[in-house]
């Protein structure tokens, strides 16, 4: 696997939404079984459409990472967030971390999910992000299989450290990585300098915990860098009232802190910054580099 060429940061940021249920929220906890999840409520049908309506109202394109195992129960997701022109991307079929799996366990659960979601589009899916970001250096043909199952694009590297996963010391800006397979742009989760420390804002408990003054300051401030700002939430973090996982204090804490106050930060989100898709980047991106070769 080699990094070489840096992609331009310039212009909007980036919106994506991970569509999975209440239930996927810690992946090692017991209790978060496949075969036990068709017994419990589901509740991302009503939050991830109450999503859209926030993106419509504001003429907003995003980029959805659909789990598989929720495109296949609840494929009128899919086909409502295609028909209104969002980017449909994978967040794998069985929410299972990528460092649990076998290389061979990998390349068919991005296959699976990615055929899945695809009949049901109607259109090629390109984009993939780890469940928790679990691709970690333990994982060194991450890259090589997203490339063989035919992605062209990644957003699963936390460039720091995490109780799942985590690259601490990576490139904190998009890069072409060169996998066995062909190119791969990886998009790593954003992290803004405070104190000379990367440190995320900008999704998951990260985005809940912190005040808004703070996100929206960082934001700009990694714009500044020449860095694109990747926002990412899950549909249940709009829903304060959803049920609650056993687990352990810390983790609860993380997974529940602030949900109230979610959907007004999100909103707050989506009227302060401009917007574009991962593919839109790319393509974007291509198109400067094109014009700067003639």
């Amino acid at each position: 696997m080699k990094r070489n060429a840096k992609l331009q940061a310039e212009g909007p940021s980036v919106f994506s939404v991970d569509v999975e249920d209440w239930f996927h929220a810690i992946p090692t906890e017991p209790g978060q079984n496949l075969a036990d999840w068709d017994a419990l409520p589901s509740r991302v049908v009503a939050n991830f459409r109450e999503m859209l309506v926030l993106f419509a109202k504001r003429k907003i394109r995003v980029t959805c990472f659909f789990l598989g195992w929720i495109a296949e129960r609840h494929p009128e997701l899919v086909r409502e967030a295609a028909a209104q022109g969002h980017e449909i991307a994978c967040h794998g079929y069985s929410h299972r971390l990528v460092y649990q799996m076998s290389p061979e366990g990998f390349l068919a659960d991005l296959r699976k999910s990615k055929q899945i979601i695809e009949e049901i589009a109607g259109t090629a899916v390109l984009g993939y992000r780890a469940p928790a970001f679990s691709v970690t250096a333990d994982t060194p043909w991450f890259f090589d299989a997203l490339a063989e199952a035919g992605y062209k694009f990644d957003a699963s590297v936390f460039p720091g450290r995490r109780r799942w996963g985590g690259m601490e010391g990576s490139d904190l800006r998009p890069s072409i990585v060169e996998s066995s397979g062909g190119p791969i742009a990886e998009f790593p989760v954003t992290m803004a300098r405070i104190a000379g420390r990367p440190t995320c804002l900008f999704g998951g408990g990260y985005l809940r915990l912190a005040p808004y003054p703070l996100i929206k300051r960082m934001g700009a401030q990694v714009l500044r860098e020449g860095r694109p700002l990747l926002f990412y939430i899950h549909p249940r973090e709009i829903d304060p009232g959803h049920p609650r996982l056993p687990m352990p204090l810390v983790s609860r804490f993380k997974s529940y802190v602030n949900l109230a106050s979610t959907r007004a930060k999100l909103e707050k989100i989506l009227d302060d910054f401009s917007f574009t898709t991962f593919g839109e980047m790319i393509a974007d991106n291509k198109t400067q580099r094109a014009a700067a070769t003639q």
